[in-house]
């Protein structure tokens, strides 16, 4: 028998915020996933004071996309209607997931906008950052014929139903885009509601040489192009799909 809704949190070295928000995250979902992605930094210790969660431990830092991977398997095999996602920096309000929940009743995916309304004590988000989200996002919307405000903001919530459809490969902070191909491809409705706009730690980084602005586009352009072209030879048709993007480097 399905079981209504799951809230799931990737996590990676976030020791010092896990307990502050599974605290809220608790408030607002009972059921509580878990996923950490290779941690070194006491995350796992503090998890163990959580015995209501449940965790999957990946035993090294797979990629944001592994996690969330891990996050559907989960969701899938444990027969949930719903999956929320959120990360768990602090920059996600718990207080907002009924919403996403409800909203999820009329869609196969609610995605989180940070600039579909503005609020009272919104960041300024680091200009690099916004720059590759307003490009990519216009590129996904000229290329897949949808109608996204922000490609990459990680508060989401899914059917699970339509999570079964996904055959996301990407492992990391490119999956988004992959999953955003994919569900178009599908013709999965989609919903955006707005979050606030929140930056707590300016210089988080993406690993390596992806904190490096042209690399990261690079490859967020190199994953587009790799799941549109799954998608066509699967048989999909996608709105300008045939098309190299113009604006890509």
């Amino acid at each position: 028998m399905s079981r209504k809704w799951l809230a799931a949190l990737p996590v990676f070295n976030e020791a010092t915020t896990v307990d502050s928000v599974l605290a809220e995250v608790s408030k607002y979902a009972q059921d509580v996933l878990v996923i950490n992605d290779g941690s070194t930094d006491g995350t796992i210790a503090r998890l163990k004071s959580w015995p209501t969660v449940q965790v999957v431990n990946h035993e090294k830092n797979r990629g944001y996309g592994a996690a969330l991977k891990s996050a559907f398997a989960y969701a899938i095999e444990h027969q949930y209607e719903y999956l929320v996602t959120l990360d768990c920096d602090g920059q996600h309000q718990p207080q907002r997931i009924p919403r996403f929940v409800a909203a999820c009743r009329h869609a196969d995916i609610v995605s989180g906008s940070r600039y579909l309304k503005s609020y009272e004590g919104d960041s300024q988000p680091p200009e690099q950052r916004l720059f590759i989200n307003r490009l990519v996002t216009r590129q996904l919307n000229q290329r897949l014929g949808l109608n996204l405000t922000d490609a990459f903001c990680g508060f989401k919530a899914y059917r699970v139903e339509s999570l079964k459809l996904l055959d996301i490969q990407d492992d990391g902070y490119a999956m988004p885009l992959e999953l955003w191909v994919q569900a178009a491809a599908l013709g999965l409705s989609i919903i955006e509601v707005p979050v606030p706009l929140i930056y707590l730690d300016l210089n988080r980084s993406f690993g390596g040489t992806l904190d490096q602005a042209e690399i990261r586009l690079k490859y967020y352009n190199e994953c587009i192009d790799r799941s549109v072209l799954a998608a066509l030879e699967k048989g999909y048709r996608l709105p300008h799909a045939d098309l190299t993007c113009q604006e890509c480097p």
